[in-house]
């Protein structure tokens, strides 16, 4: 690779006078590069070119360039940033910078509370460069592209960590940025890394019908043409493929549907290009004149359009029989901003007018400034930016019309709280394009909602905090509900905390020795800070399920007892080899429970919890046995009790919840307590303690349930 290539790309949209800048900053950085290498073998002076290639290709102005052939200067050759600025003036100093600082930042790290806390920071690092200019982004996502591009000269294991790092924050940050051009090339590189076998199955599968997808269109352009041509539109029309990774998650959601990759009607996209947003709808309503258009099939982005600025009309028709076919409709200029998103801001030609609409555009990016104001956490604030500003958005208005975007799944909670706090702490209920809904009601494009607030602050509910009850999705309703909590008093949260505690030791059937015990598996050396974080909701009850759960299973790697004959058994003796062992069904116990192994005199080592009847009350304690639970993929068998008020589908609605948990039913009875309450008993077969508890906490949010717990028999019988 030579710098010719990059001039050529360049001198497209650049004057003279500032390709000379960025030929200067090419000679300054192969000198300093001179005799390095990458470890792929390449001259070191192959990736800051390559990245500046990349940029060239996004037309960014001639600081962009320079500094990305610049940016790994002070770090590799040891000459300052002051040397560069005083050389190339402080634009391009202040770039440099700022890639250097970022670049610096690790993503990877040992243990879990390592990597949440470096990736938060590092997280907020970016934020700041953002806010100071977005080029440092651009920049770091292009060298990220070219570093992916050459990921093979590393270990498996480097491989896998980088590639996963840029699945979780560079691509969607260059979604959010718009930068589709970006975008797919990180998740595609991603994909192939992390999903090797799907990623050659993929592959093989979409080139196998490729020449039949290209006849197709090839047809479907011809026809398009000539009716254009009728009325005098002129468009450019082209197919456009979907790429891998898209493809592999489409085929996941079909998969969930029963429907087979065949049924997949959009691996090509028709993109048609006009001339202005007129023709855009004339476009579409000749399409629709031609072929049937698919139910709820039109999108218009042009009258509405995404955060990053993309805008398009999008529909999708049964084409040529009964083929679907997607459509994209859109301006040249339209085109311009769906490829390279906020860096057309920056695109430089001579008598051109900067983005009018830039700062609009990148609202979404003051917002995340003012919520890195708000989260202290690192945990938090890593979630927050993950969950409310990397993954889809749904735009709904407010009654006075007003666009909202909130994250695909937000409910109208969450929604509540984006408009203001305090109209979030006073909501007792919602509507919807005017009919009143659940609190836990997932929003869709275009909802009007209205909430229904209370006259006096009550403040919010704690079951908003339950995720299975799932009234809120967004980590910025969360934070703000826990400090209206965090700010109550602190005995009443300690008091509260407590109350939670025991009730979900209670539906568990778990008893522990010492709840200090517990407050320290959880980093605490205090029992009341403990049962205040409770109290608060900064601890769920399915996080304490799952660190029970998590305290009885082996750690990764560790030694482990296999018996000689299969099936493989979900428990291991400790110190003995080639031991028979089952489950004691007086008990059930399922991981995450403390357990104890009785050696019987005919059928091997009976597994029972600490707290059984049957193991407590034995003559012989030299017949118990030190067990602990093996990491396995096996079911066990639980008994739970659910105490309902009588009603018609009460039963369907508990099961459908069972089953939507994934949980098998293997048995189930009921008995009447009085006139007007039942329970109902299952046995059902569970992964272990932390789905158990998803799964009763799930229960009791069906109507008319008063508890589910589990019950110590083995039977789904009531009890006599």
């Amino acid at each position: 690779m030579t710098f010719n290539q990059l001039k050529e790309k360049a001198q497209g949209y650049l004057p003279p006078e500032k390709l000379a800048i960025v030929e200067d900053a090419y000679n300054f950085a192969l000198k300093a590069h001179q005799g390095q290498v990458r470890k792929s073998g390449e001259p070191y002076i192959e990736h800051p070119l390559q990245t500046a290639i990349i940029l060239a290709e996004l037309q960014l102005d001639a600081s962009s360039l320079a500094a990305a052939l610049l940016h790994d200067v002070p770090e590799n050759s040891g000459i300052p940033v002051s040397q560069i600025e005083a050389k190339f003036g402080p634009e391009i100093g202040r770039l440099v910078d700022g890639t250097t600082k970022l670049g610096k930042a690790s993503w990877r790290a040992s243990g879990k509370t390592v990597v949440v806390r470096q990736q938060a920071e590092n997280l907020r690092k970016m934020l700041v460069a953002m806010a100071e200019d977005l080029r440092v982004v651009f920049i770091k996502l292009a060298d990220r592209v070219h570093n992916m591009q050459t990921l093979k000269a590393l270990s498996p294991e480097r491989r896998r960590s980088i590639a996963q790092e840029t699945q979780e924050i560079y691509a969607p940050l260059a979604h959010r940025l718009g930068i589709w051009e970006l975008k797919w090339q990180l998740e595609d590189l991603s994909f192939r890394y992390l999903e090797p076998r799907m990623y050659r199955q993929v592959t093989k599968l979409v080139a196998a019908r490729r020449t039949q997808r290209e006849s197709f269109i090839t047809q479907v352009i011809e026809i398009l043409d000539k009716e254009f041509n009728k009325v005098g539109l002129r468009a450019e029309i082209s197919g456009r493929p979907k790429h891998f990774y898209s493809i592999y998650q489409k085929m996941k959601r079909y998969s969930a549907q029963g429907k087979q990759f065949d049924d997949i009607y959009d691996l090509f996209a028709l993109r048609i290009l006009v001339g202005s947003v007129p023709d855009c709808y004339s476009a579409v309503g000749i399409i629709h004149s031609l072929w049937r258009p698919l139910p709820e099939a039109l999108d218009d982005f042009i009258a509405n359009p995404k955060p990053n600025g993309y805008q398009a009309l999008h529909t999708a028709v049964m084409c040529l029989g009964t083929t679907p076919l997607e459509v994209q409709i859109r301006t040249q200029d339209m085109h311009h901003i769906a490829e390279y998103g906020v860096a057309a801001h920056w695109r430089y030609k001579e008598g051109e007018k900067r983005d009018d609409h830039f700062e609009d555009r990148i609202a979404w990016l003051r917002q995340l400034i003012e919520w890195h104001r708000e989260f202290s956490g690192a945990e938090e604030f890593l979630e927050s930016v993950k969950t409310d500003i990397f993954i889809d958005q749904v735009f709904v208005y407010t009654p006075k019309g007003e666009i909202k975007d909130l994250p695909k799944g937000a409910t109208p909670l969450d929604f509540a709280y984006r408009v203001h706090t305090e109209l979030g702490h006073r909501c007792i209920g919602a509507k919807v394009n005017g009919k009143l809904v659940p609190l836990n009601y997932q929003l869709k494009n275009g909802d009007v909602v209205d909430i229904v607030s209370a006259k006096r602050a009550k403040g919010p509910s704690r079951d908003w905090l339950n995720p299975h009850l799932g009234s809120i999705r967004t980590s910025h309703a969360r934070e703000k509900i826990r400090q209206w909590f965090k700010r109550q008093e602190r005995a009443e949260n300690i008091e509260r905390g407590r109350e939670l505690l025991e009730k979900e030791l209670r539906r568990l059937g778990v008893r522990l020795g010492s709840r200090e015990e517990l407050a320290k598996m959880f980093k605490y050396d205090s029992l009341d800070d403990f049962l205040a974080a409770i109290g608060y909701g900064g601890i769920t009850n399915h996080q304490i399920a799952v660190k029970l759960a998590a305290q009885q299973e082996p750690p990764k790697g560790a030694a482990e007892v296999t018996p000689a004959k299969p099936p493989l058994s979900t428990v291991k003796v400790l110190g003995v080899r080639d031991l028979l062992t089952h489950l004691a069904p007086c008990c059930r116990p399922v991981p995450g429970d403390r357990i104890v192994g009785y050696v019987t005199r005919s059928r091997g080592v009976a597994i029972h919890r600490q707290d059984c009847y049957n193991v407590v009350h034995r003559d012989e304690p030299e017949r118990l046995i030190a067990v602990e639970w093996r990491r396995t993929d096996s079911l066990y068998p639980v008994s739970i009790q659910v105490e309902a008020w009588d009603r018609v589908g009460l039963m369907r609605d508990i099961t459908t919840v069972i089953a939507e948990e994934g949980v098998n039913i293997t048995a189930v009875s009921s008995t009447h307590t009085d006139a007007d309450t039942l329970s109902e008993y299952f046995v059902l077969e569970t992964e272990g303690l932390a789905q158990l508890s998803r799964l009763l906490m799930r229960i009791e949010g069906v109507k008319g349930v008063i508890s589910a717990t589990r019950v110590g028999d083995g039977a789904a019988n009531p009890p006599a």
